[in-house]
């Protein structure tokens, strides 16, 4: 395997936004392009496209506006930009599959989104879904509108006083102040993510997963949720579209399971024919980090597999 880094210009017009491509040795059998979750970066996912580029997959996926190395500056963490940052974002997505496309036009192309990043593929599937192969959908939720639109209002709020790059306490408590209560007594504020010890260590240790986000980036990805919860948009996601939606039974983003199955439901009722879902009891929030990762690396490999050979 060959592991290069580039960059190339995001829709902002100033940020040059960092990517990672895993190249497995010999022929590439698919593609995989990764969408992020909040507060993290691509290069985290470096053992699952290990894993995968064994199997000859080629994975590759950008750091996100206001994350890891997509930034002008590091003050640019957990800011995505005025007026559009949400759509920057998408459109950003939308470059690099363009640009793999070049590369291997030919090959099957999937895309996995996780957390905030499944939020950004379930929108970007409404934009751009003709095509795929596949889409995996992990750690995702069913968010309540009027929480949305509470949070939107709040944001704005404390913008029209405080600035769009203010870093609200109070927002960022509403967002995840109730995710550790199911894991208490905990050993620290972020066990909800997984059961590795070491992972959380050093996740907590991360500079680039920790800082809190702007109220900018909060209020464009609430504004994102709602799109991506929008049953218009969800009806224009292509019907025959494999979609696999997974998740650990115990993560508090998809309200352990619950909200993992209202948005499955919501594409059934949008006539959606190929969809798939699982739940790994026991596991929390990232389950590419979980103790039975390898489990998901598998399980996710035959998907993709199967829905080549389809």
């Amino acid at each position: 395997m060959t592991k290069n880094e580039f960059t190339y210009l995001s829709a902002d017009q100033k940020t040059q936004i960092h990517v990672i491509e895993w190249i497995p040795d010999g022929e590439v059998k698919a593609v995989l392009q990764i969408s992020h979750g909040m507060v993290e970066y691509v290069a985290r996912y470096n053992d699952f496209a290990g894993f995968l580029a064994d199997q000859g997959f080629y994975v590759t996926g950008n750091d996100h506006l206001g994350h890891g190395e997509s930034v002008v500056k590091d003050d640019d963490h957990g800011f995505f930009g005025d007026p559009n940052g949400n759509g920057w974002v998408i459109r950003d997505i939308h470059k690099l599959r363009e640009m793999t496309t070049e590369k291997y036009p030919d090959c099957p192309y999937f895309m996995l989104g996780h957390s905030m990043g499944s939020f950004l593929l379930r929108q970007y599937l409404t934009k751009y879904g003709e095509g795929l192969t596949g889409a995996i959908i992990m750690g995702t939720g069913q968010q309540p509108a009027g929480v949305l639109r509470i949070g939107k209002m709040l944001c704005k709020s404390i913008a029209a006083f405080k600035g769009w790059r203010y870093r609200s306490s109070f927002i960022n408590n509403m967002a995840f102040g109730s995710y550790n209560k199911a894991f208490e007594p905990a050993r620290t504020h972020v066990d909800w993510l997984t059961k590795d010890e070491k992972i959380v260590d050093a996740y907590l240790a991360d500079p680039w997963c920790t800082f809190m986000f702007t109220v900018n980036a909060y209020y464009q990805m609430f504004n994102g949720i709602e799109r991506a919860q929008d049953p218009a948009n969800i009806a224009k996601i292509p019907k025959d579209l494999p979609v696999l939606f997974v998740s650990g039974q115990d993560d508090p983003v998809g309200a352990q399971g619950k909200g993992v199955e209202e948005v499955y439901a919501s594409y059934q009722k949008a006539g959606m024919k190929n969809l798939s879902k699982k739940l790994y009891q026991g596991d929390r929030h990232e389950i590419l980090n979980e103790l039975d990762r390898a489990e998901v690396y598998q399980d996710l490999l035959d998907w993709m597999c199967a829905c080549v050979q389809r």
